[in-house]
């Protein structure tokens, strides 16, 4: 029997999809627009996406229990 050596790299991208964020999060995609606070970013000649660390920052903060509303972070801001 030959073996064989597979070489196989995983590149996690830094900016998804927003089927691509809702399943990093572990949320259905109807949900997640309404749930998250996270806003895309516009991305130059594509569609809209978001970026990895913003998701990680407020997964952070759910966990922690500190992810308030839009309306209570808009208050925030002023």
């Amino acid at each position: 029997m030959a073996n064989a050596m597979l070489n196989i790299r995983v590149v996690q991208p830094r900016m998804m999809s927003i089927k691509q964020a809702a399943d990093y999060v572990g949320l259905p995609l109807k949900r997640f627009p309404r749930v998250c606070s996270v806003r895309p970013i516009a991305m130059p000649e594509s569609q809209e996406r978001y970026d990895i660390r913003d998701l990680d920052l407020w997964l952070d903060q759910v966990k922690a229990g500190n992810a308030g509303t839009d309306a209570e972070i808009l208050e925030r801001l002023g």
